[in-house]
């Protein structure tokens, strides 16, 4: 897209232009930029968020964690087998610090100590929130106060935060940054590849994340949660799909610019060339994703999945087949193309675009405050039904060709109505196992609100060898760099948290 502003070709540019004619002091590195740009900055921020690690942590790990893919390997079955490999669960970690979280952490530095610049602090404030609680949900305990600050303050090895201090900082930060949004100033424009720069939008953004978050912490602390999720709800939240905040891409000429879960999933598993017949990594859609929707007759099967017949992949509902979870078995390559694989035409499509947080989820999320008693604008089932429409509307940001009609939406709705005078545990299992359905793709958030929730209710594999005794694993291990460049500050996470294992509940998952 043209809009797009390649990060490395701004920097060229800026070093070049900045220049003096007596060439400056002699001692300062002339490839480098002494002063950074914060709007580059922003935009590579977001860039880098979005494509951190994507195949490995959230298809073969979260992925097989919460049964939305499967695969008969075993090095990279990881997810699907419950498995401990730091090549695959590292990633994350050590890819996300020295980018998206360094990043942004340059930028607010940058535009913190001047007023006309509130709404870039602002906004980039918000943004490292959501850096930060993906980080967090994933781990745990993880630098937090001191991290981003090896260049500024030449820490190199942080101290781990714990996870309640983390939580609490963010929602402040959340709150702080929201009030502060100024719609009369200008913020990163162009560079902003979410909003374009809409401070209003933005706002409903933080708000929407402070729901997610409050929300996160019903089981660790009920009267907390209440209070942050009113003070999103009154805030106000994202709820239609004109506030989605959605990043935009295009099939090149960069990999930059190409969605990073289509292009990462096409290239390490999912080949346009291989047919389904030969997935370098045995990766396919679960029977327990593949059979709900199917079960459910529902519409977002053809938009998700497809199976190759020939060399074109077909979405028709009736040949829709998922792939067992924790199976061992090599399939022939004929028999491995007759199983669903992500649609190459929506999903996997690389110049689709990826929702970064959307109106299907925050409408269920407020069908959930409204069955606790924490939300009185609506019922539980109004905004139940706002909810999954949300998410079969969200299936024409693929293009007009894979809309769903308002008919198949009432039909579904008629079929699986909200269980009004269900008990409050029924109608959780209801909200939730629509967010499982509606934010595939966001394998992160799937897996953390699973975590919370326990919907929908997953049968656990049991495969020879795994190290959880056949439980879903709770969280990612800690990379093993960091057990030898910053050994005491993560054995004192270990010794806080709990051993440095798949088993071991974060903060907010603990009771």
């Amino acid at each position: 897209m043209k809009r797009y502003i390649y990060y490395i070709s701004a920097v060229l540019i800026l070093a070049i232009s900045g220049c003096k004619k007596d060439f400056g002091d002699l001692n300062k590195n002339p490839n480098s930029l002494s002063t950074p740009t914060p709007a580059f900055l922003f935009s590579k921020s977001l860039l880098s968020t979005m494509s951190n690690s994507y195949y490995l942590t959230g298809v073969l790990n979260l992925g097989g964690f919460i049964q939305h893919y499967a695969t008969y390997k075993e090095v990279s079955g990881i997810g699907d087998k419950y498995f401990a490999n730091d090549f695959y669960q590292a990633p994350y970690f050590t890819d996300g610090y020295p980018t998206a979280v360094n990043e942004i952490e340059e930028v607010i530095r940058a535009v913190k100590a001047t007023p006309a610049e509130v709404n870039k602090l602002n906004v980039a404030r918000i943004w490292r929130v959501y850096i930060y609680h993906r980080m967090t949900d994933l781990y745990g305990d993880v630098p937090y106060s001191e991290a981003g600050k090896g260049l500024t303050g030449l820490n190199f090895t942080p101290k781990y935060d714990a996870q309640e201090t983390i939580y609490k900082d963010m929602l402040k930060e959340l709150d702080e940054a929201a009030a502060g949004l100024d719609a009369a100033k200008a913020s990163y424009g162009g560079n902003d590849f979410i909003y374009g720069g809409d401070a209003g939008k933005w706002k409903k953004f933080a708000y929407s994340l402070m729901l997610r978050l409050g929300l996160r912490l019903t089981k660790k602390d009920a009267a907390l949660s209440e209070t942050w999720v009113k003070k999103a709800i009154a805030g106000g939240v994202i709820l239609n799909k004109e506030d989605n905040a959605i990043m935009r891409y295009s099939d090149g000429p960069q990999d930059l610019n190409r969605n990073p879960t289509a292009r990462e999933s096409r290239s390490r598993d999912f080949s346009a060339n291989s047919f389904g017949k030969n997935n370098i990594e045995g990766g396919k859609l679960s029977t327990t994703f593949i059979n709900y929707l199917k079960n459910n007759n529902d519409p977002r099967l053809s938009v998700y999945s497809g199976v190759w017949v020939g060399t074109t992949q077909d979405p028709n509902p009736a040949i829709q087949k998922g792939f067992p979870n924790g199976t061992g078995t090599a399939p022939s390559a004929n028999d491995l193309g007759t199983y669903s694989e992500p649609n190459q035409n929506t999903v996997l499509r690389l110049d689709a675009p990826l929702l970064v947080l959307g109106n299907a989820e925050t409408n269920l999320y407020l069908a959930e405050a409204a069955a606790r008693g924490w939300n009185n604008v609506g019922s539980a089932g109004q905004f139940y039904v706002k909810g999954v429409t949300g998410s079969f509307d969200n299936a024409a940001m693929y293009g007009s060709a894979y809309a769903i009609s308002s008919d198949k939406i009432n039909q579904y709705l008629t079929a699986h109505p909200f269980d009004v005078a269900g008990t409050f545990d029924k109608q959780m299992e209801q909200i939730h196992t629509q967010i499982w359905a509606a934010l595939y793709i966001d394998e992160y958030e799937v897996f953390a609100n699973w975590r919370r929730t326990g919907y929908p209710v997953l049968i656990p594999v049991n495969y020879p060898g795994n190290v959880t005794g056949g439980t879903i694993p709770r969280r990612l291990i800690y990379p093993n760099a960091e057990g030898a460049s910053n050994a005491k500050n993560i054995q004192d996470a270990i010794s806080r948290q709990g051993a440095n294992t798949l088993t071991t509940r974060v903060w907010w998952d603990k009771q």
